[in-house]
């Protein structure tokens, strides 16, 4: 994932790439015509409609802020909206005040505590076209992208609100002797928890990370990305109406580099989301204080369509994985490999349906994509493409900007004859670029999909349900998906989610999404004797009656 320091937005729309593309391979469908643009529905609102001067008065009211910064849409690189800038005295003012309350939060019971989720799950359904605006607005893309984000959170709000209660209450322990020892494992939050969100996905991964940590009893003083701000900031505000004290929940905005060390200097735990470059600076920052980290950072995905697939399924959900956000998703597919015998089928209507593909600016549904967020993301996927045509590869899609719908259009490009020489092969792009390689042998494309120091998340296509579940367990990445992309491992949230190797550290939802906010605690008492000698014993006697007590243990299987 790149960096949650603010895009730099276009003010006018840059010139359009110089690459041609080059004749395709034998068997694949030849470059075709432009995108089609997703017409705007009569009477649709507009970026002044939704993000007026009482809404942006609303959302910032209690952010820690003596600066003024801005954040802008990148449908036109426009002014959305005026905001506080953090300064590290502020950011510390926030923490000081996430401090005071938390306390006071963490007291209360569990279960009141977790009804807050279930009450923000009904409200974020109910008002759900607001958040919609502003995501499509600070981000840039399609509806129904946005939506995937409303889907996430009411998913995490209500599992978290159901099963809080169960992860953290009490649990009873088989203690050193049985029946003397009596244990029990406390679940204690650990006080404020410091959040860095970034740009992509600022619904989910702002107020989506932070729900369990509000279940545990935490305070949370969180730095959501800039140009996302607004929907951070909306999601605080319906979260405090659904009961949650707003002193518990501090936002703080400003400049990655300024104030997010600050962020990870004050916290108890720090959760972050972004590139591995700047993970591993975070890490070292919560290393130095010796408070924990969860971060998911980058992945260059691979996705395989096996010789058994459904060809037409597979090209569908390739689809939804390579290019949902414009690509600009942590888990989403950037590289296909497909087996010989059926890569030309699934190559003609892989590539048609991405042709196909509606591009739009509205804030409706009805563009299959939106556009990038930024110029930087612009300049890497320009990159990317126009370096691997340069040496060789060949464009069957896309290929080029779209200026004429927006200045950080770029079309849904799929490349072949991609090879190690080209940055597109192992860099993550984090756009709407996927590569495709054949592959014969089974094993090779496995450790072909392996060889990355990426490992986040994974998809593998195939009718037979159990040679998938086989192929999944070999993959090295924290997801798979088989006959999905993404959605279904990242949906089901009583599982974990996060990356191995340079993908991260650390899981989301599950167990292990809440227990991470938590420290434990063993609380041992004993009863009738100690662990000592007494009622007589020497210590040679108490010696032998331990040594037996032992046994028994053993031989009754107590844990």
């Amino acid at each position: 994932m790149t960096d949650t320091q603010a895009p730099a937005h276009a003010t006018g729309s840059p010139s359009p790439s110089a690459s041609t593309p080059a004749t395709p391979s034998p068997g694949a469908p030849a470059p075709g015509p432009a995108n089609p643009v997703a017409p705007a529905p009569a009477g649709a609102r507009t970026a002044a409609d939704v993000v007026t001067p009482e809404v942006v008065v609303r959302l910032t009211r209690g952010v820690v802020g003596s600066g003024r910064t801005a954040n802008h849409t990148p449908f036109t690189g426009e002014r959305l909206a005026e905001l506080p800038e953090s300064t590290p005295e502020d950011v510390a003012e926030a923490f000081a005040r996430a401090r005071a309350a938390q306390t006071a939060w963490a007291a209360v019971p569990v279960r009141r505590r977790a009804a807050v989720l279930l009450r923000f799950h009904d409200l974020l359904l109910e008002r759900q076209a607001e958040v919609l605006d502003l995501v499509q607005l600070e981000t840039g893309k399609a509806r129904l992208h946005a939506h995937e984000e409303v889907q996430a959170v009411s998913i995490a709000a209500r599992h978290y609100g159901v099963r809080a209660a169960s992860y953290l209450n009490p649990k009873r322990r088989t203690g050193a002797v049985p029946v003397l020892t009596k244990v029990t494992e406390l679940r204690q939050p650990r006080g404020v928890v410091g959040q860095i969100a970034p740009w992509n996905y600022p619904l989910e991964l702002s107020v989506g990370d932070a729900l369990p940590a509000f279940a545990a009893g935490n305070a949370v003083v969180m730095k959501p990305d800039t140009e996302t701000a607004l929907t951070a900031l909306w999601a605080r505000d319906l979260l405090v109406e659904a009961g949650l004290p707003a002193e518990v929940f501090q936002v703080v905005l400003g400049d990655g580099p300024v104030v997010g060390p600050e962020v990870v200097k004050h916290a108890d735990y720090v959760s972050f989301t972004g590139s591995t470059r700047t993970g591993r600076e975070v890490a070292r920052g919560a290393a130095a204080r010796l408070v924990g980290v969860s971060l998911e950072l980058g992945g260059k995905n691979p996705m395989l369509v096996l010789r058994d697939a459904d060809v037409e399924k597979a090209a569908a959900g390739a689809v939804r994985a390579c290019f949902s956000s414009a690509g600009q998703l942590c888990i989403s597919i950037e590289r296909l490999y497909v087996h010989e015998s059926v890569a030309d089928a699934f190559l003609e209507r892989f590539v048609a349906r991405t042709r196909a593909m509606r591009l739009g600016t509205s804030l409706a549904y009805g563009a299959d994509m939106g556009s990038l967020v930024g110029e930087r993301q612009l300049e890497t996927v320009t990159r990317h493409v126009e370096e691997a045509v340069a040496k060789g590869a060949r464009v069957l899609a896309g290929g080029v900007p779209r200026p004429d719908i927006g200045p950080l259009f770029y079309e849904p490009t799929v490349l072949e004859g991609v090879d190690a020489s080209m940055a597109v092969c192992a860099e993550e792009t984090f756009g709407p670029v996927v590569s495709v390689y054949r592959f014969t042998d089974e094993d090779e494309a496995i450790e072909r999909a392996n060889a990355t120091a990426y490992g986040l998340n994974a998809s593998v296509w195939t009718k037979d349900g159990r040679r998938g579940l086989a192929v999944a367990a070999r993959l090295r990445a924290g997801t798979v998906n088989v006959n999905e992309g993404y959605g279904a491992a990242y949906g089901s949230v009583q599982a974990p989610m996060g990356g191995m190797k340079d993908s991260g550290l650390g899981r989301r939802h599950g167990s292990e999404g809440i227990l991470k906010y938590t420290e434990a605690q063993t609380v041992a008492q004993q009863r009738v004797m100690p662990l000592a000698p007494s009622f007589g014993m020497d210590d040679e006697k108490y010696a032998a009656f331990m040594s037996r007590s032992l046994r028994l243990m053993k031989a009754l299987r107590l844990r």
